[in-house]
């Protein structure tokens, strides 16, 4: 599938399977639109599911963290993941309630998770991080040094399954419920940014700078 991800019975979506997308240009739009995943491994017969901040390079997804994280620590020989994205976009307001649902954006991925362990590529990696969440801010910031390098794990996932999830659109009646005297219809729901809040140790004169005006979620 050269478009697109392969889709075993793990990752394929089963239930209102209309809405499911396996190609990459789908998939890796929500995954793009969100900077918070939540990750989930298995260490040693436990579940645990943590959520972090996450980007992309092609098919492959990166993650952060502190050196002595014990998730983090387990994938230092790879360990199977798995990756989730979410975004609500509308509370669809239906005239029954079974019928209520919401507008939203998710995605799926599966893979295997490794710690990057060469230095000059995890500082590569991590240039990626912030540069693609705030363009223009990692030249005006002082690099990592040695131990801050070393405090920090990086972790990178080359997907191998991915699915992606979208309701879009008006609440779906049931036929004779639209006579009823209920309003129905969709509430947008978005996430904005607003106005820079200096540091209060924020040197005098400097203004924000003009990358900040551009910046844009969802």
């Amino acid at each position: 599938m050269p478009d697109g991800y392969p889709h075993s019975e793990r990752s394929r979506v089963k239930r209102l399977h209309q809405r499911g997308h396996y190609d990459h240009e789908t998939v890796h739009a929500v995954i793009d639109a969100a900077t918070f995943c939540h990750v989930g491994y298995v260490i040693d017969g436990q579940p645990y599911v943590t959520p972090t901040l996450h980007w992309r390079a092609g098919t492959r997804l990166y993650w952060h963290g502190s050196s002595a994280s014990r998730m983090l620590r387990t994938v230092k020989e790879g360990v199977p993941a798995c990756v989730t994205v979410a975004l609500m976009d509308g509370l669809v307001l239906a005239r029954s309630g079974f019928h209520c649902s919401v507008n939203y954006r998710s995605a799926m991925a599966f893979g295997t998770a490794r710690a990057i362990t060469d230095d000059d590529e995890k500082v590569a990696a991590l240039e990626e991080f912030v540069e693609g969440i705030v363009p223009g801010h990692w030249a005006e910031m002082r690099p990592p040094n040695a131990q801050e390098i070393k405090a920090t794990t990086v972790v990178g996932m080359d997907i191998d399954e991915a699915a992606a999830k979208i309701r879009t659109g008006p609440p779906a009646d049931d036929e004779e419920d639209y006579a009823l005297p209920c309003w129905a219809g969709v509430l947008p729901v978005t996430q904005t940014v607003g106005a820079p809040i200096p540091d209060p140790r924020l040197t005098p004169g400097i203004a924000p700078p003009d990358y900040l005006a551009r910046f844009r979620v969802g």
